[in-house]
């Protein structure tokens, strides 16, 4: 798990792989967003590649600061790798409780809201990774010990 965290560009380019396996898995199945009387449909397959990008660009970021001997705040590269996948995850688990045959009960509606209240978290949670790589840049390299 240490090594993990000393080199966290190791577990967004191993989560590439798996996101496109799924992406692909789904088919043409597709995510509708009902915002007041506008939908807004995307296929599972693109937006699998857009987070596989986003997960690539972290990666390398991370990969880069590694190999330049840039020391890396631990405690922010922690809560990065776990806003991501931990959120990630949660709103996974949460979107299986959502009851689509009982839409008139209050259970959905603050379902609805903790999974977008997850998902707000999550993409405020993405703004770590370019104060980490600014933190480890202005920080002086790894000290030979």
């Amino acid at each position: 798990m240490n090594k993990l965290i000393k080199k966290p560009h190791l577990i967004f380019l191993l989560a590439i792989p798996i996101i496109m396996i799924i992406g692909f898995l789904c088919g043409d199945t597709v995510l509708s967003i009902n915002i007041h009387d506008t939908y807004y449909v995307i296929a599972y397959f693109h937006l699998t590649i857009l987070i596989s990008l986003l997960f690539g660009v972290i990666g390398l970021g991370y990969w880069i600061m590694q190999k330049g001997n840039r020391r890396l705040s631990k405690w922010l590269s922690w809560t990065h790798v776990g806003l991501t996948f931990g959120g990630a995850f949660a709103v996974l688990i949460l979107s299986q409780l959502y009851r689509g045959d009982i839409m008139e009960y209050e259970f959905n509606n603050n379902l609805n809201l903790t999974i977008t209240l997850l998902l707000f978290i999550i993409i405020l949670g993405q703004i770590i990774f370019p104060i980490n790589i600014i933190h480890g840049l202005l920080k002086r390299g790894k000290q030979n010990q």
